[in-house]
């Protein structure tokens, strides 16, 4: 690790890809701040995921409100931390609530945006990790928390499309995509380290980590 290192790392892709996991790993390995999303303490998470038509549009907004505080805390906080990690890009929150909400809903929902100060950072680099549909709902049955349960594959479908829109158009921010099929970033320390390579040297544009799984 040396001074060269990006300052402010993102990792993003759809629910069940990695995103939280690679992200507590890369702060630890740069000793630093890890900024998650904290889904868990949404308390109206739970009741979209049983009834998405009345739960979307409270579960954005609190999602809204909460990211827009974390990203005025990251802007207010102390500016000579070497890196930051973290487990969202504030862009998503659009996302989400264009794949989650009515019309009526989504225009009070850009009110509310428009009315906030989100004054989020430019990552000096974002990582966004893909799997295919069916590898990301065995993912999200292997960790095992009750309100995933109703994930179904068809709005995984739409999630993936999403991000793969978002993040064709992206340049705000160079880009690392990482194929995460059959690498495991969190366990294996041949992939993990791999890709920490390419966190290392990559300083602008648009670049694809896809490498060989590692076998015995």
């Amino acid at each position: 690790m040396t001074a060269k290192n990006p300052d402010y790392i993102v990792v993003e892709g759809p629910i069940g890809v990695g995103k939280t996991s690679l992200a507590r790993r890369l702060a630890e390995t740069f000793e630093t701040e890890l900024l998650l999303e904290g889904a868990e303490v949404n308390p109206f998470l739970e009741r979209f995921y049983q009834d998405p038509r009345s739960g979307a549009l409270p579960a954005q907004l609190f999602f809204l409100f909460q990211r827009a505080r974390q990203m005025q805390e990251l802007r207010q906080g102390d500016i000579f931390q070497p890196v930051r990690v973290a487990d969202f890009l504030m862009e998503k929150d659009r996302l989400f609530a264009r794949l989650t909400l009515d019309d009526d809903e989504l225009q009070l929902y850009e009110q509310a945006y428009e009315h906030l100060t989100v004054d989020a950072p430019v990552p000096d680099l974002v990582i966004y990790l893909q799997a295919p549909v069916d590898v990301l709902l065995k993912r999200i049955a292997k960790r095992g928390i009750s309100c995933e349960r109703r994930i179904d594959a068809e709005y995984l479908r739409r999630l993936s499309d999403a991000y793969a829109r978002m993040f064709h158009f992206y340049d705000e921010a160079p880009l690392l995509i990482v194929n995460a099929e059959k690498i495991n970033l969190v366990d294996r320390e041949e992939d993990y380290q791999a890709l920490v390579e390419q966190v290392c040297i990559i300083r602008k544009g648009r670049h694809y980590f896809n490498p060989v799984p590692f076998t015995l």
